[in-house]
């Protein structure tokens, strides 16, 4: 049923692109600079649709989500590993934010960070011919969020007790607004929000998403192949999930999207793109940063996420997982 659904999305997209791909064809640019933008423009519609549906979803259970993940107690781990997964901007910045208060746990935190897509799952499912990637990617990092979360809070912070604030600084850390990607507002969305956030969000990701291909298919030319273009990125040796990870770490849209492409461009591994993915917190290490009081501790969650993502990236390209190659 899934895999008729996607056959019939692919063969719907590339015809409503005939034209377009006709008259991007006569562009005076290499094949590999065509190919990239024929790719990018194909996956703009339904990165228009997708994000206006996590527009609306935000807007409507943004409070919501940010109260299961403030009440959670001991399902902390588990509740935050779920609701990050779900494709949205702000919630990993709703979790540094509560954490700085000690409202959440460290493990909650982790757990929510590693669960954290960014742009990963929108970019899949903007190309039909990706959407099967979502599962498998989603499953993992889940996984790998609950189970990191739950250890660190059982062996770490077992004998930590987390207080709330006091009422005066809880009202002054309650009066500042954190910020989400494109400027937009995290909690307290406007109306208008539902309609440019998603069009100014779409825009960036598009050219993301260009850029990041025209970069990919011409190193893909350079090596001669797509069979040959891992090479240039360390391989499937150990040492590509340490590196995806360390790049992961970069809190910028792009990051997510790059990771994303290569793995399904082949350059990297389901290990390298699951280590890099599950690094990448987003906006939400920034926060962290400006708003926990104690560096120290900041950095200590930053080595544990690097840690737990790099570990787990060896171990899935150990394993030789790849749903790229079971489709």
């Amino acid at each position: 049923m899934l895999v008729d659904v996607i056959q019939f999305l692919v063969k719907l997209n590339d015809r409503l692109f005939m034209a377009a791909d006709t008259l991007l064809e006569k562009l005076p640019f290499p094949d590999w600079a065509i190919d990239a933008i024929i790719d990018s423009v194909h996956m703009l519609p339904f990165l228009v649709v997708i994000f206006f549906v996590i527009e609306f979803i935000e807007y409507f259970y943004s409070e919501k989500m940010e109260s299961i993940a403030k009440y959670s107690g001991k399902a902390g781990p588990f509740a935050g590993s779920l609701l990050a997964s779900f494709p949205q901007c702000g919630f990993s910045v709703i979790a540094a934010t509560l954490y700085s208060k000690r409202l959440i746990t460290k493990g909650t935190l982790i757990a929510v960070f590693l669960s954290t897509s960014d742009e990963a799952i929108p970019v899949l499912l903007s190309d039909p011919a990706y959407i099967y990637l979502v599962v498998p990617v989603l499953i993992a990092k889940i996984c790998i969020a609950i189970a990191a979360g739950y250890f660190i809070d059982f062996l770490i912070d077992c004998k930590h007790k987390y207080t709330e604030n006091s009422p005066t600084e809880h009202a002054q850390h309650e009066e500042d607004e954190e910020m989400g990607c494109c400027h937009h507002h995290v909690s307290g969305h406007s109306k208008k929000d539902l309609v440019l956030h998603p069009l100014k969000h779409s825009a960036n990701i598009f050219v993301f998403i260009l850029f990041v291909t025209l970069v990919i298919n011409y190193y893909i030319s350079l090596s001669g192949g797509e069979e040959n273009l891992g090479q240039l990125f360390l391989g499937n040796s150990v040492f590509q999930p340490v590196l995806s990870a360390l790049i992961g770490l970069i809190p910028n849209c792009a990051i997510s999207i790059a990771i994303t492409l290569m793995y399904v461009k082949g350059a990297i591994s389901f290990g390298s793109a699951i280590a890099g993915l599950c690094s990448g917190a987003g906006l939400g290490l920034l926060v962290l940063l400006k708003r926990n009081t104690s560096f120290k501790d900041t950095m200590k969650i930053i080595l544990i996420l690097l840690v737990v993502s790099i570990f787990s990236g060896i171990v899935i390209q150990a394993m030789n997982i790849s749903p790229l190659n079971m489709n």
